[in-house]
């Protein structure tokens, strides 16, 4: 039996078309296994993102978590939860080095900024502008 006309084409498409899905879907998996694998001091990037979280969880009020999830209302919806994640990882770490008793605005906004790429900043500034928050104070962070 030879396939001709319409249903060859059609088989060809649902092969590049799964072929694609496929080919995504592994490059994101992929990278997700890369940031568990361990680093020199044993622990990978999501084990030190949880250990940040956990040693602040005490100062994430819900004031503080209306804030964050306001900031990642851009993220796809199903990228949100991991961009929480790792924004909160940074933010506990930056609370965690400054040995902070009480979580300010602009932990948040640099825990953001500084977790995010710099292509994404510009959905940051944008968001910032929304809520009326001037911008100025935190331009240091946005150079790094």
């Amino acid at each position: 039996m030879a396939l001709e006309g319409w249903f060859l084409w059609f088989i060809l498409f649902w092969v590049v078309v799964l072929v694609g899905l496929f080919a995504i879907g592994g490059f994101f998996m992929f990278r997700k296994f890369l940031k568990s694998m361990p680093k020199k001091d044993g622990l990978s990037d999501l084990n030190w993102e949880e250990y940040y979280v956990d040693k602040t969880i005490h100062l994430w009020g819900t004031e503080e978590k209306a804030m964050l999830n306001e900031l990642v209302q851009p993220v796809p919806d199903l990228f949100r939860p991991v961009a929480k994640q790792k924004i909160a990882g940074k933010i506990g770490q930056i609370l965690l080095e400054e040995k902070a008793k009480k979580m300010k605005l602009e932990h948040i906004i640099r825990g953001y900024i500084e977790a995010t790429p710099k292509r994404d900043h510009k959905f940051l500034r944008k968001k910032l502008a929304e809520m009326q928050i001037d911008v100025n104070p935190y331009e240091q962070y946005f150079e790094k």
